[in-house]
């Protein structure tokens, strides 16, 4: 990330940008910076200005508490004025969340875009993140970063022996340095369930989009998603998980911009 803006409580907010036209910014999900949101940026960046950024408490973005939603829906309001003064975002997982609050709250968002927003369908699932919420936060109270990254590992369906290899591996230090991270998004995720009353208010379009070979509850969700909001369209993706192909989202994404 090269360029650097305030958000409106002082934090930092590290972000880069490429092409021209219409903004696009996208925002990641859990345990993610802005890099794993890049690759997206290339194809779009033919078409539009792509802004890519890390969250505030990730990558070479500051952080201030306490944490708030509202401290993120100012973040994006902070990129929007100073990358054009209107934008379409794009929200993968629990970035959609995000994308779609900021929507809700009156920003100068013209379309939202979300890839599998990742609402619980059942009260099983609520339950289960019920479950999540409390025990993370006592792994972040405690200082037990390795714990609270296993647990959302787990949450999302990891196999435990695939987990303890990842912690022996490499990649687990980057990981349990946005470990904090992590009740940032639980917050963005509210109870878990879907925000009826606040997705209704959204008055711009709304592409939800989920993957055909993801689980079942997640097309529910993103299904859930389009027909919440005033102006919702919903699209499955053949052959993709919540791990999707750039070079397959990006035309989708390209032709629903455009409009």
């Amino acid at each position: 990330m090269d360029q650097n803006i305030s958000s409106r409580d002082g934090t930092t907010l590290a972000h880069e940008s490429a092409g021209r036209g219409a903004t696009i910014v996208l925002v990641s999900g859990a345990m993610s910076t802005g890099a794993t949101v890049a690759p997206l940026a290339a194809p779009l960046s033919e078409r539009f200005r792509v802004v890519v950024y890390d969250r505030r408490g990730r990558g070479a973005s500051g952080d201030t508490p306490p944490y708030a939603v509202e401290r993120e829906v100012e973040d994006l309001a902070a990129l929007i004025e100073a990358t054009g003064g209107e934008a379409a975002l794009y929200g993968v997982s629990s970035g959609g969340a995000l994308a779609l609050q900021a929507a809700a709250s009156g920003l100068p968002v013209r379309q939202v875009a979300v890839y599998e927003t990742p609402y619980a369908m059942s009260e099983e699932h609520l339950a289960e993140r019920a479950r999540y919420t409390e025990r993370l936060t006592a792994a972040l109270e405690e200082g037990r970063r390795g714990d609270a990254v296993e647990l959302f590992l787990q949450l999302t369906g990891l196999d435990d022996a695939v987990i303890q290899s990842a912690r022996q591996s490499p990649m687990w230090a980057g990981m349990d340095a946005l470990a904090p991270s992590l009740a940032y998004d639980d917050a963005v995720m509210g109870g878990g369930g879907v925000p009826r009353e606040m997705l209704a208010s959204i008055e711009v379009p709304v592409l939800s989009i989920a993957g055909d070979a993801s689980p079942a509850w997640m097309r529910q969700a993103a299904k859930a998603i389009a027909e919440s909001v005033p102006r919702g369209a919903y699209r499955t993706l053949e052959g993709q998980t919540h791990m999707v192909e750039p070079d397959v989202l990006a035309p989708v994404l390209a032709e629903f911009f455009s409009r």
